[in-house]
């Protein structure tokens, strides 16, 4: 087939992951170059609470987020994803399904998203729990990208967004984010 993958031999999961490949590209175009997206598991709790610690600690350097280990725990699951950015020299297929399986390049940005549900209708909501873009990176369009990520995410199963009620914008992060 020219791709590295016969049909014949292929097995579900080596299929599963090439089709994760496409995606990732997909999703990564939206990024500057340079940039690619990479979806995060229970692996990354330690990260994920890195990434939190930084974001407060940018809002308020003096405070104590000991307790957002806490908050991680409780809230992240395979209902709430995550997904990092990552800095890339390359988008093609083959040389992206290597590094799916080894994250050998530290992220700079993170998403991570939740739901909540109205108690009177029944309906589902997404919201953002953390979107962090380090600031030697910001004003390229990762945190726009990262948004419209979101929002596709939301879309596709079936949640609304209502962005406005629920984020905090830091003035020192003008647009592009």
């Amino acid at each position: 087939m020219g791709n590295g993958f016969s049909s014949s031999s292929s097995s579900p999961a080596a299929l599963c992951l090439l089709l994760s490949a496409f995606r990732y590209k997909f999703v990564s175009s939206l990024l500057p170059s340079g940039y690619r997206l990479l979806q995060g598991s229970g692996l990354d709790r330690p990260l994920l609470v890195k990434f939190m610690q930084r974001t407060y600690r940018e809002m308020e350097p003096r405070g104590d987020y000991a307790h957002l280990a806490q908050t991680v725990e409780q809230y992240f699951s395979r209902e709430t994803p995550l997904w990092w950015v990552e800095r890339s020299d390359t988008k093609t297929v083959p040389d992206l399904l290597p590094r799916l399986l080894d994250k050998t390049s530290p992220p700079i940005a993170c998403l991570w998203l939740g739901t909540a549900i109205d108690q009177i209708r029944g309906d589902r909501h997404t919201h953002i729990f953390l979107l962090y873009v380090a600031p030697e990176h910001r004003r390229q369009g990762i945190g726009s990208a990262l948004m419209h990520h979101a929002e596709t995410w939301a879309k596709r199963k079936g949640r609304s967004t209502d962005w406005a009620s629920g984020i905090s914008i830091q003035s020192s992060c003008p647009q592009p984010l």
